[in-house]
């Protein structure tokens, strides 16, 4: 059984069985049925209600265990839940799973090319945070988690070394 939320919407319990081309369960304690054909390893053609749907997956990441598809040409980003998840969120404890950092270090010797955020401004995983040019190539560093800027510790221009702190969160 899984709980599922498709693009942030409200979660639905879902448990489904499969076998070689046809899938049965309940969603929402609702029976559902139908059938479906694995094209390759990333396309599906699922039947349901009569209805046809095309179903690629583009991005599938474990470890957040997020799903994003594109079915019928509309893209959809599914977020999957299993019992343990649950009971880790009943208890409190899936805070504790989240990447926490509280400061960003050179990773080798350079110059600071760009700084492309500000004091107090929140930052998204995966976001640009500063140019660093190293052996004539420019870094682009990255926030690992979501933060708040605390404190820039270097100014455009400036010289750094190996693990010298640069953006404080």
């Amino acid at each position: 059984m899984y709980k599922i939320s498709v693009n942030e919407s409200k979660p639905i319990t879902v448990n489904l069985t499969s076998s070689n081309t046809a899938f049965e369960g309940n969603v929402n304690e609702m029976l559902v049925k139908g059938s479906f054909v694995k094209l390759n390893d990333f396309q599906f053609h699922l039947l349901y209600n009569n209805q046809s749907y095309n179903i690629d997956i583009i991005k599938f990441n474990v470890e957040e265990k997020t799903i994003t598809l594109r079915i019928n040409s509309e893209k959809h980003t599914v977020v999957l839940k299993d019992k343990y998840d649950e009971l880790l969120h009943s208890l409190g404890l899936d805070k504790l799973a989240q990447k926490k950092i509280s400061d960003v270090k050179a990773p080798m010797p350079g110059m600071v090319l760009n700084i492309l955020v500000s004091e107090g401004q929140s930052v998204k995983k995966g976001e640009a945070l500063i140019i660093l040019e190293a052996m004539k190539m420019e870094n682009i560093l990255k926030c690992a988690a979501d933060g708040v800027i605390k404190k820039i510790a270097v100014n455009k221009g400036t010289a750094v070394e190996k693990n010298q702190l640069l953006i404080q969160f």
